[in-house]
């Protein structure tokens, strides 16, 4: 079946599809590829707005937060993703299997199923400010749409007139829905790639490249960014960063699913207890790991460019994002370097940016929705076609969410950020899961280095003290906002 197809199972793992693990580098760099899916997911919405936010507001000072929150949490990542391809069980259900109260499916299902309500809020926000970059790139274009509005009907015209974003973000959903629909691993994957690979080195270009502008990034100012400072006035700005930046709550969900479709269970196989499964199994979790440091150094690179231009650009003068003026405020990082010809460059930069967030985040929860489905007993069956045909469904359901979440809160910087609460209550409950599965549920066989262990603590306790700071905090900023 062509793997453009999504209605093959991705949670078989039949003993055709065993295969040995790549022996080099090389050969192991060319079998990587959820991580980079993972990077485009990550590099969205939180490093475009609110770590371009953070910087702007507080200049270098959280330099060290940005790198340690790219980092931490990626030894949380590597060990859920141990556990599925050891396994071949994607995220929701392994964590069914957690033992505490069950409503139907266990309670942490549900739980997620809440957060993902949020979190497609932040991606109605997304589509929004897709839609603030084109038309912001392209006024005529609104200006005509406008006009023809109003022909049919005044009170049409005037809707696009007071909100010419609207039929772009319209537009950017209605290509999502084609994009994804019925769209296997295969072309997400590489389309994912290319738009990465583009995005992040024009990023990282424009930030080295102020050194020869007016707004040079000083060795001074990088080490006063990595000196752990942490002013009271900027801990709930901070923290809500931290929930978004890096690998979120949703991208630990995502991860497992895409580990599952790109093969790595099925090369692995099911667990027999003969020492070529050891090996097949050790081998491919090597794999992933290399799959997992290789997005990280992706994505914390263009959040560190990210939040650099921010703080080297609209720091100085005083800029902050917010409301309708968002992207407008955002595109000075580069039209007050490098001149008003870089406008048009960086809007269409930033709706690629966003746009590529959006979709990979439809697609991530089109497959976990139906899995939560039949975990909640509300879809009959569990075979693949059902599974594909569910997920076809959900694809178009997702992007009219969000469209319609965008059209009732109006402020992407308000969804973002409600999205980044969400994700910051989540992170502490995925993290302490994968303790469970680390060692109720990994095989003995392939269970990680000491070191990897204390690591993988480290990252559980930082995440459950920032958490326990961050959410009430952050939520006690939300509420005069929603007044």
């Amino acid at each position: 079946m062509s793997d453009e197809s999504i209605a093959y199972d991705p949670y078989a793992m039949p003993p055709g599809e065993i295969q040995d693990p790549p022996e080099s580098l090389w050969a192991a760099l060319r079998k990587i590829g959820p991580g980079i899916i993972l990077a485009g997911t990550i590099v969205g919405s939180g490093e475009l707005i609110l770590t371009t936010t953070l910087g702007a507001r507080h200049g270098f000072i959280f330099l060290w937060l940005i790198l340690f929150s790219c980092v931490i949490k990626v030894f949380v990542q590597i060990e859920i993703g141990r556990y599925a391809i050891s396994s071949g069980r994607p995220t929701l259900g392994a964590i069914n299997e957690l033992p505490g109260p069950r409503f139907g499916a266990h309670w942490m299902v549900w739980w997620w199923f809440i957060m993902m309500i949020c979190t497609v809020v932040q991606l109605g926000g997304m589509a929004g400010t897709v839609g603030q970059a084109l038309n912001l790139a392209f006024p005529s274009v609104a200006a005509g749409f406008a006009s023809t509005m109003n022909s049919i009907s005044p009170s049409l015209g005037s809707m696009v007139t007071d909100r010419p974003e609207v039929p772009w973000a319209v537009a950017t959903c209605l290509v999502t829905m084609a994009l994804i629909y019925g769209g296997g691993y295969r072309r997400i994957e590489w389309l994912t790639t290319m738009i990465v690979v583009g995005v992040t080195m024009i990023t990282v270009s424009a930030a080295a490249a102020l050194g020869f502008t007016d707004y040079p990034i000083r060795g001074t100012d990088l080490l006063k960014g990595l000196e752990f400072q942490v002013p009271s006035h900027g801990l709930a700005a901070a923290f809500a960063v931290f929930g978004v930046t890096g690998v979120g709550a949703t991208e630990l969900f995502y991860y497992p699913y895409w580990c599952l479709e790109k093969g790595y269970a099925r090369y692995v196989g099911l667990a027999d207890g003969s020492e070529a499964w050891d090996r097949r199994a050790k081998g491919w979790i090597r794999v992933m790991h290399l799959d997992a440091w290789v997005s990280m150094v992706v994505f914390t690179v263009s959040t560190v460019a990210f939040y650099l231009m921010g703080a080297a650009v609209l720091h100085p003068q005083g800029l902050r994002p917010e409301g309708e003026q968002l992207i407008d405020t955002l595109s000075k990082m580069y039209i007050g370097p490098f001149g008003d010809w870089t406008r048009i460059l960086f809007l269409i930069g930033a709706g690629a940016v966003l746009f590529k967030t959006l979709y990979l985040a439809c697609a991530a929860n089109s497959r976990l929705t139906t899995d939560f489905l039949v975990l909640a007993g509300m879809a009959p069956t569990k075979s693949a076609e059902h599974r594909a045909l569910l997920i076809r469904r959900f694809c178009l359901v997702f992007p009219t969410l969000a469209l319609i979440f965008f059209l009732f809160f109006k402020d992407p910087k308000l969804m973002v950020t409600i999205g980044g609460v969400a994700q910051a209550a989540t992170l502490p409950m995925i993290a302490c899961a994968t303790l469970y599965f680390r060692y109720r549920k990994v095989h003995p066989a392939i269970k990680p280095f000491v070191i990897t262990d204390a690591l993988l603590w480290i990252a559980v306790i930082c995440i459950c003290v920032v958490a326990a700071y961050a959410v009430p905090t952050t939520i006690m900023s939300l509420i005069p906002a929603t007044k």
